[in-house]
C-alpha cells in the first residue's frame, strides 16, 4: 500500500478491526518512511448488477453515488461512519444476493429507504421526499405518519423515527 502522503510503497498495519459486521476490515497504517499514519478499508470486490435507469439508459453500478446519497441523507445527524458503512454494506449485498444482472434504479432507491428506516427516521424522510418528489408538506405528513405507525408510535413526537444505537 503505497502512503498518501509521501508515495512510499513501505507501509506497515499497525491494527485491524472487522467493521460493518464483519463485512469489511478497517487497517491503521503507518508509513515507514515519513512516519504518517492513514486508515485503509479492505472489502471483497463482487460483480454488481448494471442499473436500468427510469429513462431505460444502463449504468454500472455505482458505489460512490450510493455513499454520497447515504451520506448526503444523514448529513447533521447522530450517525457514525461505521454505520453509513454498514448500511452501505447491506444495501449491496441485498442487490447483488437478487443473482439478477441488470436491476431497475428504482430497486436501488426502496432499498436505500429501507436501511435509511432503520438508521435514521428523519434521514430517512429527506431521502424519501427527494426520491419520491414529494410536491406539498401533506406528502410529508403522511410518509412521517406511515413511519410512525410502522414503528408502533401513536403519540405526536419531535422527530420522525428512533435511532438505531
Amino acid at each position: 500500500m503505497h502512503c498518501p502522503f509521501c508515495g512510499a510503497d513501505d507501509t506497515k498495519v499497525i491494527d485491524s478491526r472487522l467493521v460493518a459486521e464483519g463485512e469489511s476490515v478497517r487497517r491503521r497504517r503507518e508509513c515507514q518512511t515519513c512516519g504518517e499514519r492513514f486508515t485503509t478499508f479492505e472489502t471483497a470486490e463482487l460483480v454488481m448488477p448494471r442499473v436500468v435507469k427510469s429513462d431505460g439508459t444502463r449504468e454500472p453500478f455505482n458505489e460512490e453515488k450510493l455513499r454520497r446519497g447515504l451520506t448526503r441523507a444523514l448529513e447533521k445527524r447522530p450517525v457514525s461512519i461505521e454505520d453509513i458503512e454498514s448500511a452501505l454494506n447491506h444495501i449491496m449485498h441485498r442487490l447483488r444476493s437478487t443473482g439478477e444482472r441488470e436491476l431497475p434504479s428504482r430497486a436501488v432507491g426502496e432499498e436505500v429507504m429501507r436501511e435509511l428506516r432503520e438508521i435514521d427516521g428523519v434521514a430517512y424522510v429527506r431521502f424519501a421526499s427527494v426520491y419520491r418528489d414529494f410536491q406539498d408538506v401533506s406528502e410529508f405528513q403522511e410518509e412521517i405518519q406511515r413511519l410512525k405507525s410502522a414503528a408502533g408510535e401513536t403519540g405526536s413526537g419531535d422527530d420522525a423515527g428512533s435511532d438505531r444505537g
